[in-house]
């Protein structure tokens, strides 16, 4: 009988125990042996669950995001909108269940209108865009209220106004913007005359331009904000701007003739309506010494007529005296000695007029 080396390894069947190979490869574990194999089960378990566990902690920690003062943040739940957030630290469902979408609502955006033009055809017919080239043409050139064609550069700035209503009503912003703001610059520029658009007058057609442009984006929900909008250039089309300059230089000679004409009469009529009111008051003095005169006279007359009648012959005699010391007044004088007759002496004695006094 073969010594056994382990109490606790079995003897093996008899059919087995001829067989060398199979005996060495069954054994009977022993309990110690069966223990430290499960609890290196156990741990792995454990480590399983733990990674499990952290795993789903940093899930639930993915939820957490920041959101910028320049920014709105926008929550959708598997991908229907849900709520918008401002600046700050938010928490929201993690991925997949919710997500965000970040929008800068702060940031400036621009689109151009007619300022591909200045590409030549060749070009675009080299290209095979011949139609953009056209699109160009008549995103620039556009008709007026007196039935003028007018070069037109335009820039509309705009920025993020909602940024709900800008993901989810429009799909395509920046076509969006350009198509309307074509629109409304369409109709504002036809309803107005080609001379105040060319010459000074684009604060007014930037004004309304922006105005309905706003209208139309909030009509539409966009959540757009139009900022401004410039009119970068405003011109005759280049086939007809030497005519055109020629006639704004005549519009110019016959603004300067009429300034000129008005600066005159400026000057003369003053000068008229002084020298008018000269001679209407001098009248007025005139006939105010001739009225004042005949009544004095007529008082005189009145004052001798009532002393006639009072004393006839004094008063006649003094009316005489007055007469001649008139008409000797106004006539040479000559004084005649009879008693220098006879002698060496002249008797002529000439005196005039102002020396009888």
């Amino acid at each position: 009988m073969a010594q056994k080396n382990n109490p606790w390894e079995e003897d093996l069947p008899e059919d087995l125990s001829s067989n060398a190979t199979m005996a060495n490869k069954i054994k009977i574990v022993s309990p110690f042996k069966v223990a430290k194999m499960n609890g290196t089960k156990n741990d792995f378990k454990m480590q399983i669950k733990l990674g499990i566990a952290a795993i789903l902690i940093l899930w639930m920690v993915s939820g957490f995001y920041q959101v910028q003062p320049s920014e709105q943040g926008v929550v959708l739940r598997f991908g229907k909108y849900v709520d918008t957030t401002d600046s700050g630290l938010h928490y929201h469902l993690p991925y997949p269940i919710e997500s965000v979408v970040k929008v800068n609502v702060t940031q400036e955006r621009s689109i151009n209108l007619g300022v591909t033009e200045n590409i030549s055809q060749s070009r675009y017919v080299a290209n095979n865009r011949s139609s953009v080239a056209l699109n160009s043409f008549t995103e620039s050139h556009m008709l007026t209220g007196d039935e003028n064609i007018v070069d037109i550069n335009l820039t509309v700035v705009w920025k993020i106004k909602d940024a709900k209503d800008y993901l989810f009503n429009v799909r395509s912003p920046d076509v969006t913007v350009r198509v309307a703001a074509q629109s409304v610059l369409r109709e504002i520029v036809g309803q107005s005359q080609m001379q105040p658009i060319i010459t000074g007058d684009r604060g007014k057609v930037e004004e309304e331009t922006k105005a309905e442009l706003q209208k139309l984006m909030d009509d539409f929900g966009a959540g757009i904000l139009i900022v401004r909008v410039k009119l970068q250039k405003a011109d005759p089309p280049k086939q007809v701007v030497d005519a055109f300059n020629e006639v704004q230089r005549a519009k110019a000679d016959q603004e300067r003739f009429k300034n000129e004409a008005e600066a005159y009469r400026n000057e003369v009529l003053p000068k008229a309506k002084g020298e008018a009111v000269k001679r209407l008051q001098e009248a007025e003095a005139y006939k105010e010494a001739v009225i004042n005169k005949a009544k004095g006279d007529a008082e005189r007359f009145k004052s001798v007529y009532n002393a006639y009648k009072q004393g006839k012959t004094v008063t006649a005699t003094r009316l005489y005296i007055e007469t001649i010391e008139d008409v000797l007044a106004k006539s040479d004088t000559t004084l005649i000695d009879p008693s220098a007759r006879g002698s060496n002496v002249l008797p002529i004695l000439p005196i005039k007029s102002g020396e009888n006094r």
